[in-house]
């Protein structure tokens, strides 16, 4: 078959080759979220502080729709490396149908609760209505991010990492061209403000939907989609689930830690729920980039795993979190030698620049460390672990970060929060090593005794 090469090409440049078209992808997805921001920015402050409001939900709509799509791309290359392309295109024809199903119910709960949801963070009446006609555009658009989602997590799985970077960054392109044009009116378009940064979110990732769609049509694809009854194999769904389940959480939890944050920032002031906010902006030219290793990783895995090729996966790993710490180290040296200027793209506001520069060089000092947390989530996922990845995830961003800010807020204020970050990583680390390790080598030895 077609994705031989996945154990056969040796491990760095196989790597390097399924996760550089990533990388590349997450960056110019990092970029349009810098761009949409700076242009909602420069709106108003209000408008910029609605926008991190709303980030939570909508990063709930991603995970729901990424998380599934984790799972089906765990069973569809762990299949293709077992060469049963039957269960694969099994598999990959439930992702598309599920996920549809998946984004219109995102798509209608998420616009009902928006008004409750941005009130319990603000009393201010311009910021909620900024956040409400902001998300009624973007959740709009759920269902053409869930089918979209679906394919890109397809298209990885067999190995076509050079698609899914033209499809990704067609969108994101799209997007960064069309926010100043409709924000502001340019040409023959009307002003619309917010609701501009909105249609163009929206647009960019329609374009990238149809894209994915005319490739699978016109490429030659080893993976089918067939909607017939025989497709819809229980065992599968549940396979999908069990994965795809446990990673929906694992990227819904920011949202949760970020709502959280939220709540013990507004005590001292909306400045540091701004802050809040443009970090989690900036913070996505790191974590997204590495993500896109973990893109690039999990099909190899998992097509090695079921190849019984065990020695090849414990090397995958370690190439995966080598290159990952490498981008995480230029984000270190980023905040601590320029952290004024990151946070200057979003403010002009003395005070606001100077809370976010503190924030960035404390946050900063895990930034490496993570990388062994994310390597091991991704590693976890792609191996069909979905459970342990989840335990992680719940470390990063609820069991231990929450108390522990909690409580340094209490002794240190807002810079409590901040110190939260870095303490977190490092205790997370130790553990994501050991049960990755624990974990793995359980399953290695349950697979040879089969």
């Amino acid at each position: 078959m077609q994705q031989t090469f996945m154990k056969t090409r040796p491990i760095l440049p196989l790597v390097l080759s399924m996760s550089l078209p990533m990388v590349v992808s997450m960056m110019v997805a990092s970029l349009y979220n810098i761009v949409d921001s700076y242009y909602v920015a420069k709106i108003s402050e209000d408008a910029m502080t609605a926008l991190s409001l709303v980030f939570p939900v909508q990063n709930l709509i991603n995970a729901v729709t990424i998380g599934f799509s984790i799972g089906a791309n765990a069973v569809i290359s762990y299949h293709l490396g077992a060469q049963d392309s039957q269960k694969a295109n099994a598999a990959a024809t439930q992702s598309v149908l599920y996920n549809a199903i998946h984004g219109a119910l995102l798509t209608i709960g998420c616009i009902a609760v928006m008004p409750f949801f941005l009130r319990l963070f603000t009393t201010d009446a311009q910021v909620i209505d900024l956040g409400v006609r902001y998300s009624r555009i973007a959740f709009a658009f759920a269902v053409f991010i869930a089918i979209s989602m679906s394919l890109e997590k397809i298209f990885q799985a067999t190995g076509k990492m050079l698609m899914t970077m033209i499809c990704m960054m067609s969108g994101c392109v799209a997007n960064i061209l069309l926010d100043p044009i409709l924000i502001f009116g340019w040409g023959p378009f009307p002003e619309m403000g917010i609701e501009g940064a909105a249609l163009a979110t929206g647009i960019g990732q329609t374009l990238s939907l149809a894209i994915y769609i005319t490739c699978y049509f016109v490429g030659d694809f080893p993976v089918r989609l067939c909607f017939t009854a025989d497709t819809f194999n229980p065992r599968l769904t549940r396979k999908m689930y069990s994965v795809g389940i446990p990673a929906t959480l694992n990227l819904a939890l920011p949202s949760l830690l970020i709502s959280c944050l939220n709540i013990i920032l507004s005590v001292y002031s909306q400045v540091y729920v701004l802050v809040l906010g443009v970090y989690y902006k900036l913070q996505t030219f790191l974590y997204l980039p590495a993500n896109g290793i973990v893109q690039g990783m999990r099909p190899i895995l998992g097509y090695n795993f079921g190849a019984r090729e065990y020695a090849r996966v414990a090397k995958i790993y370690r190439v995966a979190l080598t290159l990952s710490a490498c981008i995480m180290a230029v984000g270190t040296i980023l905040c601590w030698t320029i952290p004024g200027q990151l946070i200057g793209l979003f403010s002009t506001n003395a005070d606001t620049i100077a809370i976010g520069s503190t924030a960035l060089r404390i946050i900063s000092i895990g930034f490496i460390v993570s990388s062994v947390s994310i390597i091991s989530c991704g590693a976890l996922e792609g191996l069909g672990m979905g459970t342990p990845s989840l335990v992680i995830s719940l470390l990063r961003y609820a069991l231990l970060i929450l108390p522990v800010a909690f409580v340094l807020s209490r002794f240190l204020d807002a810079l409590g929060v901040w110190h939260a970050f870095w303490i977190t990583e490092f205790i997370t680390a130790m553990i994501a090593y050991r049960l990755y390790r624990k974990k793995v080598s359980a399953r290695d030895s349950a697979a040879e005794a089969e």
